[in-house]
């Protein structure tokens, strides 16, 4: 039986998820766009699903707009804000992922926007000092873009205390929420925030449908052409079944989020213990005693011959992990994030990622299989 430790990456569809999609996938066929009996079924399902997610975060229904995932929402927002809103600077960090740094390439590239990456320390923490500075110093509108918590490391802002900077300075506020969104409360009607972005996959949905909050004071356009749906906001027929699974395991993650909040947080505090304990020299990435994503854990191996193939050795013994974020684990690419902490490059990382379907017997056998694999390195 293997042992999935990859969540971060993406988590397995619950069965309340499964038999919700499953009914709509059989009694849901109509287009929502159709004005018969089936079209307004189809249309209420997506509306109910809407509602929910508003709920979930406390915004309107009217500012909700579902994607094909996180990666186009945060595309949307970041686009969206430099075409219709007339963003000239953003301000963001080294360490965002990869579909949010890409983007700004892509808008220093072809729109000449002013990109401005914030200095982070060792636990990759944004120094919030700079931000002000930089906000006061240029009357350029300008876009802060902040992700909630980093992919690979877990370290979070203090979303808030961002947002007021923003609010003081009149900048924009984009938060990519992927990690966070039903894991943590999010209530943007106490913050000023102008985008968040959220991808079902993440917590026990389906791949392939995301949602972003657009506050109704920024007025965008489509990002993607077509018809009318979204609202006039994103041109094609809804992926319907896939807004009723995010839907379903959005409200299934707030119903519980404080009982998987404190079975998963105790997971990773077994987990690190037992990893101290067993193999000196074990560090851990990100902000540790500060704020930091509760199913993270980034383990700093120590160097050893063999620490290139510790990924590979634990995936041949059963347990899913990652040696960075998702986007590179694959082919093993180089962690942008590690690079712009200066880790070590002798050291080998692995992130493990939890869910509530893990428990503390898989975490023992993590250990027993860990063990036999850096005793081999060490004596090699």
């Amino acid at each position: 039986m293997r042992i999935y430790l990859d969540n971060a990456a993406t988590t397995p569809l619950l069965p309340e998820v499964i038999e919700r999609m499953n009914h709509v996938l059989t009694n849901t066929y109509g287009n929502p766009s159709s004005l018969h009996a089936e079209g307004r079924n189809a249309r209420a399902t997506i509306e109910e699903a809407r509602k929910t997610v508003a709920n979930a975060i406390g915004a309107s229904i009217g500012e909700i707009f579902f994607t094909s995932g996180g990666t186009e929402s945060n595309n949307m927002a970041l686009k969206c804000s430099v075409r219709d809103l007339g963003v000239q600077r953003i301000i963001s960090s080294p360490i965002e992922h990869h579909c949010v740094l890409h983007s700004l390439e892509r808008l220093q590239k072809n729109m000449n926007v002013e990109v401005k990456l914030l200095p982070v320390n060792k636990f990759g923490r944004v120094d919030l000092t700079v931000l002000q500075e930089w906000l006061a110093e240029s009357d350029k509108k300008t876009l802060v873009s902040l992700m909630h918590s980093n992919n690979e490391i877990g370290t979070m802002i203090d979303i808030d205390a961002v947002a007021d900077i923003c609010q003081q300075h009149n900048a924009y506020f984009h938060s990519d929420t992927v990690q966070t969104v039903g894991y943590y409360p999010i209530d943007v009607s106490h913050e000023k925030i102008s985008f968040i972005t959220g991808s079902a996959h993440k917590f026990h949905g389906p791949k392939g449908i995301g949602f972003i909050y657009i506050n109704n004071e920024n007025i965008v356009r489509p990002f993607v052409d077509g018809g009318s749906q979204e609202r006039n906001m994103r041109g094609g027929t809804e992926n319907i079944v896939g807004i009723a699974g995010l839907a379903k395991a959005l409200q299934y993650s707030i119903d519980h989020l404080e009982a998987h909040k404190n079975q998963i947080s105790n997971l990773k505090t077994y987990f690190k213990e037992k990893l101290k304990m067993e193999f000196p020299g074990v560090e851990f990435m990100g902000d540790d005693e500060g704020l930091n994503h509760y199913k993270v854990l980034n383990v700093s191996f120590p160097p050893s011959p063999k620490a290139s193939l510790l990924l590979l050795s634990l995936d041949i013994a059963g347990i899913s992990a990652s040696g960075g974020s998702a986007c590179s684990s694959g082919a093993e690419a180089g962690s942008h994030v590690l690079t712009a902490l200066d880790v070590a490059p002798d050291r080998k990382n692995i992130r493990f990622s939890f869910s509530h379907l893990n428990n503390k017997n898989e975490i023992d056998q993590v250990i027993e299989k860990l063990r036999p694999i850096l005793t081999q390195e060490l004596v090699n």
